[in-house]
């Protein structure tokens, strides 16, 4: 079996998939677990074509295709530059070789970015991986690769699938861990971004906007991919039977489907906040383009998902590192911390409301999920109910 370390001389680079060529001695015209006989179902011919043909079915999904497209090209490098082999020549001991690079990715100035950077796909500094992988990320590259290798044996370019042998059934399920923030660790998450410093104008803006993204991402339990792809003239104002003028913001979400949310007083003075530090009127106007949350600077232009992900990312961070200078009886804590990510907040919105006895049919609605279970999809919640029970039971509390 070749060591996952080894290197053998190819004629090509570490390059984006787009940008990669590849000898055609490797290319995979020639593979060895290329299918002979039968009917193709695709055009491809070389192993690079086959994983755009995969590809191209989630080119409406983008989340799902950078994720996906991240895999293939991963595993396809790995093949040509580290085994000196087509990807359709691979064999299941050469996966598990691949399962041991991803754990500790080497030579590192091939393989990672310099200090974990995110490089544009075109920059010279690009790599395929910021640092090594973790283990959960290690089981996702396992699905998703696996996910690609069963279509294309399906599609007629390969005869077999090196990883199905991997795949065994568990005896007992996982523990599964709970990806939400309970009260206590909340509260922590909170201390950390009003302790910020907020001497200089632009450690100010720093702190309100981070106020805000957290605010928006917790009282409308946004998705990542909502804050950046919606925009501040989704807010609303409308009259509810009682008379009184409630905000409501419009957010078009997962599958491009619409939904509005409420966005409570709380909300509204968070937004009159920010929006006053980057020096517009406390409230948008319908239509208004600016994105719901801008670079430092106050760059009209939207974020990506990558960097909004980095400032959670970072406050996470810091208030793992708060916890554990305590001492030793919040390590536990403090590395829960640290696995939080960007989603978990939304899921802390959820599990918050819901605890807080929020009709979880407007929770659901509040996220834009289906239903509540699969059997009982027909319940609807009235609009203004579900405004009135969000304001009075989902409180942010700064």
């Amino acid at each position: 079996m070749p060591d996952s370390n080894s290197i053998i001389a190819t004629s090509h680079s570490v390059a984006p998939l787009e940008l990669v060529v590849v000898p055609a001695h490797i290319d995979g015209s020639n593979g060895s677990n290329r299918a002979h006989g039968g009917t193709r179902q695709i055009r491809a011919d070389n192993d690079i074509d086959a994983i755009k043909a995969w590809l191209a079915r989630f080119l409406d999904k983008q989340t799902t295709f950078d994720n996906y497209r991240k895999e293939a090209e991963r595993l396809l490098l790995w093949s040509t530059l580290q085994l000196g082999k087509p990807l359709s020549s691979l064999t299941h001991e050469d996966w598990l070789v691949y399962q041991g690079f991803l754990r500790d990715p080497k030579p590192v100035g091939r393989w990672i970015s310099a200090e974990g950077r995110k490089y544009p796909r075109s920059h010279p500094g690009w790599r395929p991986f910021a640092g090594p992988l973790s283990a959960s990320s290690q089981r996702q590259a396992a699905v998703i690769l696996n996910t690609m290798f069963s279509w294309l044996v399906n599609a007629g370019y390969l005869a077999g699938n090196p990883l199905a042998l991997s795949r065994e059934r568990r005896r007992r399920p996982q523990a599964r861990v709970t990806r939400y923030l309970d009260d206590e660790m909340w509260h922590e998450v909170k201390m950390t971004v009003d302790t910020m410093p907020r001497e200089t104008p632009r450690e100010r803006e720093r702190y309100l906007r981070l106020r805000w993204l957290v605010s928006l991402s917790y009282v409308c339990g946004l998705r990542i991919s909502e804050i950046t792809s919606n925009s501040m003239g989704g807010f609303f104002r409308r009259r509810d039977r009682d008379g009184e003028e409630r905000w409501w913001l419009e957010v078009v979400g997962k599958g491009d489907k619409l939904r509005i949310v409420p966005a409570t007083d709380e909300l509204m003075v968070e937004l009159g906040r920010y929006r006053r530090e980057l020096g517009h009127s406390p409230y948008p106007v319908p239509g208004e383009s600016m994105p719901l949350l801008l670079p430092i600077g106050g760059q009209l232009r939207a974020m990506t998902r990558g960097g909004v992900h980095e400032i959670f990312k970072v406050i996470f961070a810091q208030t793992a590192d708060r916890l554990s200078q305590r001492g030793p009886e919040y390590a536990a804590a403090a590395a829960r911390m640290t696995q939080a990510s960007a989603h978990w907040l939304r899921h802390t919105a959820g599990s918050h409301m819901a605890n807080n006895d929020v009709d979880l049919r407007h929770v659901r609605d509040n996220l834009g999920h289906e239903s509540i279970s699969t059997t009982n999809t027909y319940l609807h919640s009235s609009d203004d109910a579900r405004h009135a029970e969000t304001e009075s039971k989902h409180k942010i509390g700064w």
